[in-house]
């Protein structure tokens, strides 16, 4: 019996395999029918959750991990479905094998649409709220004067008796640059307030507006919500959770009610407190602040500043004193009109031009004995000292921005060559060069200001009008232009204003849906601006109709659907931007519009490039980035623009590539990204740069995945970018180079022209699965030229460099990272020690250490081998060795065997370092900080803003000195996601340990 039961068993077991493998056999063609549905559904909620994530991916926010996950494993099912399919095709393998494929693959893909299912909630995260911004500012303007204010104001926010503070003072008196100077040093004031929240009001004030603002700084999202009241409420909810705060309110014209907007009454209890700047004492009242006034400059401020401003050689030119002194007292003591004033008289050197310019002052200030009119005309002035028609117009278009705006210099160029306020010249360059140069001198001449801000890492330069000078270029305009930007209109501007003597109209960022139709005619209308209204959803297709002399039509970031035909009889229109106009499905023709010198389509719906554009011959500009939806661009239509300078194509599609020769043909390109059609394309276009090429470039060659679409692939410089192909030929004066999922790299050494790239300033790679070294100490030209480095997510990555034992050639070459500053790694889980000690001589420029999640790291800086003495008498003697001279950012997260940063003779120096952030090193015993001793005592660094850490780390540290805990106490703060990490973590082995933020 139990030998029976025992073959009964193995009958069993047999039986159910071959039973299977039947089914398996049997159920061939249906399983496959049934993958291929499967495979449809995914698609379409892959598509669902792309759209989504188009209308959710607002600047400053990132896809949550376990969404980007989904999507890649989305991708690669794909590819494994594709690969079942054309074995199938093929017969390659048995029906069975098929068969029991398809069946694990239809698993597979229910599990990954019922995930799907699970992403109800958004399918982004916000960067984490800061403490606040520190703002960019210029040094105060009568030292002791605005000394007063300061401590006033100081004195009044330390204190517990003053909630609400107000400044006030005439324009132009600098009660902006004071309230920058008071955020800044609050940022700098630990354990009194906890959020600094700065808020520009201006003059137009709207409660949606202000309430945007505040919502922005907290990382509140309110636009789901219309009403004002409820808005109120939600934003007093994220204020009421955030106790101490100081909330600067900056330029305020009329006063309101706090609950009005959602902001809670500053009370001893929650420790906050208002702080707000106007000009109109009354508002200061009726806030219930404690008023504090700022005060007109003294003789002396007054005679120092303006000589600061137009420099003191003017002094050296005898009897010069006195009527300096006379154009000094004509600006009244006010720090704007002085600056202005002078700065309009920078380059006035003979007596005549001074006694001249005193009796404009004198003339034009006659007149209405009103505040205001005087300092229009004191401003007007330097306003006519010009005495350049274009730099007129520059200025004036910059009043078309919305007041307080920074108005990114890049875009503004490019707005004045379409406006024909910078002249067409021989190529783009050279235009783009003269309109650095026009704002250059407007900035000199202290009519705009310049700055730049950063932008996910990037720094973006900008112009800005002080809303004074804003003021008095609207004023000169009149009824020319109609300029209501950021007001929070919902209807257009009265039919009665559109004139017949209106030349430039600019409703840019307001709440307009609808257009109406405009019978008055408007002949002379050259501009028309209604960017960023994005509920404007249609226009009316006989709107253009009265507009024919339009040169100008801006309708980005808008939200409509069709483009009106009335567009197609524009034929004086030389500009049309549509840039982010992400619902456009439909452009008339364009073939009427030969003059057309700027099209922009970039982030449209089109599925189809419009009718008519190889008429386009005098097209300069056509950007077609993140279209994709286009299908394809023709061929035989780009060799018929050949006076095209600037051209890109969306890198992403599948489909919109380009050929190589019909590129090449068009030898007045400057500007060029595009994706080829593959290898023989790209080497096409390559060669031809031998003889000449573009002075910008973004080369795309290789395949393109749906998990490629998050890279944040910055284009500087001339690039070349490679995803998932490898290529041996490389233009000589590429600077960039990003290779992306090139898995059958083992060394970026493989490319073999990479040797003769003496430009070479930054390396990106990632996600390559066999790449082991980087770069070999014999490329010389690239060792010594490289200002960035990152690496991520190089599985196989063991060492930086190949090791080449050369007689003639040294371990290190000289000039090695010699102009490196920045170095970024991530999950690189094998690699164990980073920098070799015979390269830290070489490191004196390194600014920025990001590394994250590489699970074997042991040192960042190896000590010397046996073959290496370096400092051989310092460390003898005992002497600590500074090193990382100019480092300014060190990140450490995430590395479990991490022992050292560096041996034990070497400390990290400390003049520049702003952020330390060490997260997750539980086997890194010591910080080592250079910190000087003055007087006998350990001094804190001058620039270090932040420490942080997790506590219980800190408290384990290791010191060589018993103060240096003490002395750097007071920047600790607790551990948490940076806000301007440089690098995207999305592998598992960080996924175990970051949170869902």
């Amino acid at each position: 019996m139990e030998m029976l039961g025992s073959i009964l068993e193995l009958g069993k077991m047999i039986m159910v395999p071959i039973w299977e493998y039947y089914n398996y056999h049997r159920g061939f063609g249906e399983n496959l029918k049934n993958l291929k549905r499967k495979r449809k559904e995914l698609e379409c909620g892959r598509l669902d959750i792309e759209s989504r994530l188009g209308a959710e991916l607002f600047p400053g926010k990132r896809p949550k991990q376990v969404v980007q996950l989904w999507l890649q494993n989305v991708e690669t099912i794909d590819g494994e479905i594709e690969t079942i399919e054309e074995e199938a095709s093929t017969r390659k393998y048995s029906r069975v094998h098929i068969g029991k494929l398809a069946c694990e693959k239809i698993q597979e893909v229910e599990e990954l649409i019922d995930q799907r299912g699970r992403f109800v909630d958004s399918l982004v995260v916000d960067p984490p709220v800061s403490r606040g911004d520190v703002l960019p500012t210029t040094t105060l303007v009568g030292e002791s004067t605005a000394k007063r204010t300061m401590e006033n104001i100081w004195e009044h926010l330390l204190g517990e008796d003053i909630r609400k503070i107000g400044v006030y003072g005439m324009g132009g008196i600098g009660k902006t640059t004071v309230m920058k100077q008071i955020n800044n040093c609050l940022l700098k004031e630990s354990g009194k307030f906890d959020y600094i929240i700065w808020v520009t009001v201006s003059k137009a004030f709207n409660v949606i507006n202000i309430q945007n603002e505040i919502a922005r700084k907290l990382n509140v999202d309110l636009s789901e919500f219309k009403d004002e009241t409820t808005r109120a409420g939600m934003l007093y909810l994220a204020l009421e959770n955030r106790d101490r705060f100081v909330l600067i309110l900056d330029d305020l014209w009329e006063a309101f009610r706090l609950e009005d907007v959602g902001i809670p009454e500053p009370t001893s209890e929650n420790g906050c407190k208002l702080v707000l700047s106007t000009r109109d004492v009354e508002v200061c009242n009726k806030m219930s602040c404690e008023n504090i006034k700022m005060e007109l400059l003294s003789e002396e401020e007054s005679w120092n500043l303006f000589l600061d401003t137009v420099g003191y050689d003017i002094l050296h030119t005898p009897n010069f004193e006195a009527i300096v002194k006379e154009v000094v007292k004509e600006c009244n003591n006010l720090p704007l009109a002085i600056i202005t004033i002078a700065g309009g008289l920078k380059n006035a050197v003979h007596a005549s031009e001074w006694r001249n310019a005193l009796e404009e002052l004198r003339t034009s200030i006659k007149g209405p004995n009103n505040i205001d009119s005087a300092i229009f005309e004191r401003l007007r002035f330097g306003y006519k000292r010009l005495k350049d028609e274009k730099l007129q117009h520059c200025l004036l278009y910059c009043a078309l921005y919305p007041e307080d705006y920074k108005i990114d210099r890049y875009e503004l160029i490019q707005h004045l060559i379409d406006e024909g306020v910078i002249e067409r010249m021989k190529s783009r360059q050279v235009e783009i060069d003269k309109g650095h140069t026009m704002l250059n001198k407007l900035i000199n001449a202290c009519l705009l200001e310049g700055g730049s801000y950063n932008m996910y890492s990037n720094s973006v330069y900008f112009v800005k009008m002080h809303d004074l000078i804003r003021d008095m270029a609207l004023q000169i305009a009149g009824p020319k232009f109609i300029v209501e930007a950021r007001k929070g209109l919902q209807d257009f501007p009265d039919e009665e204003k559109w004139g017949k003597d209106l030349v430039k109209v600019s409703l840019m960022d307001n709440y307009i849906s609808k257009v109406p139709y405009i019978s008055q005619r408007c002949p002379k209308l050259s501009t028309l601006l209604l960017q960023d209204n994005f509920f404007l959803r249609s226009i009316p297709d006989s709107f253009f109709v009265h507009f024919h002399e339009l040169n100008v039509l801006d309708l980005s970031k808008t939200s409509i659907v069709s483009l009106p035909n009335s567009v197609s009889d524009l034929e004086n229109l030389t500009a049309l931007r549509l840039k982010w106009c992400k619902n456009l499905k439909h452009v008339p023709s364009l073939a009427k519009l030969t003059a057309l010198r700027r099209l922009d389509l970039t982030g449209s719906r089109i599925e189809e490039i419009p009718h008519g554009l190889e008429m386009l011959v005098n097209l300069r500009f056509l950007c077609l980035d993140d279209a994709r939806y286009l299908k394809k661009f023709p061929p035989g239509i780009l060799p018929k623009m050949s006076q095209l300078q600037y051209l890109k194509f969306d890198w992403f599609s599948k489909t919109l590539k380009v050929n190589g020769e019909e590129v090449v043909s068009l030898k007045k390109l400057e500007h060029f990204e595009g994706q080829f059609y593959g290898i023989d394309d790209f080497n096409t276009y390559v060669r031809s740069l031998e003889e000449g090429g573009p002075s910008h470039y973004a080369l795309f060659v290789g395949e393109v995945k749906t998990g490629d679409l998050f890279g944040k692939w910055m284009v500087e410089g001339k690039t070349v970018i490679l995803n998932n192909c490898n290529i041996s030929l490389l233009p000589k004066d590429i600077q960039t180079l990003r290779i992306n999922k090139c898995h059958n790299l083992r060394s970026s050494c493989n490319a073999s022209s990479l040797k003769y790239a003496r430009e070479l300033k930054s390396i990106y790679i990632w996600e390559c699965e066999e790449i082991n070294d980087i770069l070999s100490y014999s490329y010389i030209f690239p060792l010594q030229s490289l200002e960035v480095v990152e690496l991520q997510h190089l599985n196989n990555l063991q060492v930086l460099f190949k090791e080449e034992r050369v007689a003639s050639i040294p371990a290190v070459q000289p000039g090695t990272f010699s102009c490196l500053k920045i170095f970024t790694l991530s999950e690189c889980p094998n690699i164990k020690k980073l920098f070799t000690s015979a390269l830290l001589l070489n490191l004196g420029n390194l600014e920025e250490i990001s590394i994250a999640c590489c699970e074997q790291l042991e040192e960042i800086v190896t000590a010397a081998s046996d073959g290496v003495e370096e400092k051989a008498k310092e460390i003898e003697e005992g002497v600590d060795i500074s090193i990382f001279p100019r480092l300014r950012k060190l990140l450490l997260w995430f590395l479990p065997e991490l022992k050292t940063i560096c041996s034990s003779n070497n400390v990290i120096a400390g003049d520049y370092l702003e952020e330390i952030s060490i997260k997750k090193c539980p086997k890194l015993k010591k910080l080592p900080l250079s910190l000087r001793l003055i007087n006998g005592q350990l001094s804190p660094l001058p620039s270090l803003r932040y420490i942080e850490t997790e506590e219980e780390w800190w408290e384990l540290l290791e010191w060589d000195h018993h103060d240096m805990k003490n002395v750097l106490k007071p920047f600790c703060r607790p551990s948490v996601i940076l806000k301007n990490i440089q690098m995207e973590i999305s592998s598992e082995s960080c996924c175990r340990f970051l949170p869902e933020i």
